[in-house]
């Protein structure tokens, strides 16, 4: 899966090809107020702050190193306009860090590790993946089938886990052997498997809502529509019919993104009909243990999962966190842990994923804990920008 890099290079012919003068040498500066070397965080860059026309042919320069950074354009409304241009830096704790904005030309091609698509071959399940995990939702196809009680039926808006162990793409693949019936990727070849159970659950950050004591969930999405895809983000939307309990109806559309480095995709949800909600991890077998942190605004379900271990989570941002509840039920499927979220001008952030130990990202729940205590401390300290006058 190849497409143009866009980690680009500067042009030592430039001056053939039309570069905007006006855009080359402009600076500006990163800084991280935090204790912490930020890694793997992704900054950015609107037309506002660089007070340009156009991102188009524009790349970001390290100062430092001299080396024109990996980028990504992306056109987030679909107005055939980019509205972002997208970096990551490499910053030090309670540094400083000053980048230029190049004219720049397209280089070589290069894997898309941020990858998503709508998997029309598999009823119609929409995946995403990055470097480190991958995931799954269904949709309406999947819905019909279970209600009528054909094959490859599935009726569930939690969110799927699929646990690889390799850092490039492996959604097409694994979907190949689905279709030509030359393996399946419920069995481990060596790049992991979906041995993640989801049922009726919330499994990785599915959404509920608590009214009085009773907990109601949307069904399958109805729509979608991608986004991007590339070296550093994938992002793509989807909405859901109305749901929630009578009287009380939700409506409900997401955009879910997930980054280069980063092993949780961020839920950007738009929401209508209520001013709470709850993000939810499956507690599957309830043999594992739910452990948070309020003054980070963290929820951990570490588990016991198939010979190794997993760890699933949710972080958000404090603005948005009400707290967290362990809800056990004898009803199958629906025994989560919960973080009660606050809705703010009609939408709510958080963000959600795993860890599995066999992947050898993390040395055990202590190491996973850690990164999500980082996490939640960059949310609420984010780099800040600055233009250099």
């Amino acid at each position: 899966m190849k497409v143009l890099r866009l980690a680009f290079t500067v042009s030592f012919l430039c001056v053939f090809f039309s570069c905007n003068e006006k855009n080359e040498g402009l600076k500006f500066q990163v800084t991280n107020a935090l204790d912490l070397e930020r890694t793997y965080e992704t900054v950015e860059l609107s037309r506002s702050f660089l007070s340009v026309e156009s991102l188009e042919g524009l790349g970001i320069k390290d100062l430092e190193t001299n080396e024109v950074l990996t980028s990504q354009l992306v056109d987030n409304d679909g107005d055939g306009v980019h509205d972002v241009l997208l970096f990551q830096p490499a910053i030090k704790a309670n540094a400083t860090k000053t980048f230029e904005i190049v004219n720049t030309t397209e280089s070589d091609s290069a894997d898309v590790v941020c990858y998503s698509r709508f998997v029309p071959e598999r009823t119609d399940d929409y995946a995403w993946e990055n470097n480190r995990v991958a995931f799954r939702i269904f949709g309406p196809d999947a819905q019909y089938r279970f209600e009528n009680k054909l094959k490859e039926g599935t009726l569930s808006s939690g969110v799927d886990a699929w646990l690889k162990k390799v850092e490039y793409s492996i959604i097409n693949k694994w979907y190949k052997k689905y279709t030509e019936k030359t393996g399946t990727y419920h069995e481990d070849d060596g790049e992991g498997l979906d041995n993640f159970h989801v049922g009726r659950s919330r499994g990785v950050g599915g959404l509920a809502y608590k009214k009085d004591s009773t907990y109601y969930i949307s069904k399958n999405f109805t729509k979608h529509k991608a986004i991007t895809t590339g070296p550093i983000r994938t992002s793509f939307w989807v909405e859901y019919d109305l749901w929630g309990p009578e009287g009380n109806l939700i409506k409900e559309s997401r955009v879910i993104s997930l980054d280069y480095g980063s092993n949780l995709s961020k839920f950007e949800v738009t929401l209508e009909g209520v001013d709470t909600i709850s993000a939810g991890l499956t507690l599957h077998e309830k043999d594992g243990v739910v452990t948070s942190h309020k003054n980070e605004t963290w929820l951990n379900y570490w588990q016991p999962h198939a010979e190794a271990e997993l760890g699933t989570a949710i972080v958000a941002s404090p603005e948005y966190y009400l707290g967290s509840e362990k809800y056990e039920t004898e009803e199958k499927d629906l025994s989560n842990g919960f973080m009660h979220l606050k809705v703010l001008n009609g939408k709510v952030i958080y963000y959600s994923g795993f860890t599995w130990s066999k992947s050898n990202q993390f040395k055990n729940q202590y190491a996973w804990e850690q990164y999500l205590s980082a996490f939640a401390k960059k949310l609420r300290t984010p780099l800040k920008m600055e233009l250099v006058k």
